[in-house]
């Protein structure tokens, strides 16, 4: 009798809901939906060989598998799309704020990625660096340009004490200037309350107003000279310096990774070792290309600025001198002259006083 009703009751099909009371499931108990739909396949309790060897059969408890007709659990594709689904209204903003956090993984990688790089390109040159300063290791010498190099900044200092000079001499020769104006407005005042002295006082306004003249001119030229000087060294010169400062610093990448390559190559020569090897022979093809082509720009820039300094130069000294020599000479024609030739533009008096506007 009890054999009876328990092969009865293991071969009834009894839904239960998500209360445990039997009836029929509703459609807003989703998850007990998915799990029955997930199971729809598992071994089926009318198999009379499965029951009884699940109730004390001759496997002793165990289910037999030759006697399960299918698998246990199916793949239901229907399933796995609902789950994957968005929620109604949500799916925008969920691929919005995933497509965010992936460009932000993105470049938080990129970040790390180049902040790991920098540090061992500055360990590698540091550590070429020291090794020249003691002299353990080699660096790769360019003997010609290297001399041309020693010119240049040679060369940039003496120009830049020139630049010094010629400033200082226009400092103390505006003051005279400066003097000379105040001089000869002090005998025009007395010619016109001396009559004894009208004369005297008056040839010397005249003299005093003609050298102050002449020394705006020579001002004139001087500040061109400073000017064209000054474009020359701090523009110019300083370009191709910093053209320079490139080139040693990637020289000195070169070197650090070739003596890198060097002492791996003496190393063994395993399958972690041959792939270090490898690694390092493309950071000094790169670093090789790039030494090069720096090395070829410091050539053709080197070459240009000392075209370039020559025209410049010999300009600026024959205005120099023609105006030094016209003002001390007196000859007063040949100066205006020379500010011509060399298109000299003089400010017009008062043009480097602040308006009236500008001093409110």
């Amino acid at each position: 009798m009890a054999d009876s009703i328990m092969s009865k009751a293991a071969t009834m099909e009894i839904p239960i809901n998500s209360n445990g009371d039997t009836g029929t499931l509703t459609e807003d108990d989703s998850l007990e939906q998915d799990l029955q739909q997930v199971m729809v396949s598992g071994p089926n309790l009318n198999e009379t060989s499965i029951v009884s060897g699940g109730y004390g059969g001759p496997a002793g408890g165990i289910i037999p598998t030759s006697s399960i007709k299918g698998p246990a659990v199916r793949y239901n594709p229907e399933y796995l799309q609902r789950r994957r689904a968005p929620a109604p209204g949500l799916g925008p903003l969920n691929h919005n704020t995933n497509s965010t956090e992936e460009v932000s993984r993105g470049v938080a990688v990129e970040k790390l990625d180049s902040v790991k790089k920098w540090g061992i390109n500055t360990y590698k040159c540091t550590k070429q660096l020291f090794s020249e300063k003691f002299g353990r290791g080699s660096r790769t010498v360019d003997l010609e340009l290297e001399a041309q190099i020693d010119v240049l900044r040679d060369t940039k200092s003496k120009y830049e004490n020139v630049l010094r000079l010629a400033t200082a001499l226009i400092t103390h020769f505006q003051s005279m200037v400066q003097t000379q104006q105040a001089l000869g407005d002090t005998f025009t005042d007395l010619s016109q309350k001396s009559p004894e002295l009208q004369d005297e006082f008056g040839y010397n306004a005249e003299t005093q107003k003609l050298l102050c003249k002449n020394g705006e001119a020579l001002l004139g030229a001087i500040n061109f000279f400073v000017s064209s000087v000054n474009t020359l060294v701090n523009k110019t010169m300083e370009d191709t310096l910093m053209t320079i400062r490139l080139y040693e610093n990637a020289r000195l990448e070169f070197d650090a990774y070739r003596s890198d390559l060097e002492e791996l190559s003496l190393g063994p020569r395993d399958a972690a070792a041959m792939v270090r090897i490898e690694m390092a022979q493309q950071d000094y093809h790169i670093h090789r290309e790039k030494y090069e082509r720096l090395r070829s720009d410091v050539s053709i820039k080197l070459k240009f600025l000392e075209e370039n300094k020559v025209k410049v130069m010999h300009k600026q000294l024959l205005l120099f001198h023609n105006a030094i020599s016209a003002y001390f000479a007196g000859n007063q024609q040949q100066l205006e002259q020379t500010l011509i030739q060399f298109n000299v533009k003089l400010k017009p008096p008062g043009s480097d006083k602040p308006s009236w506007l500008e001093e409110q």
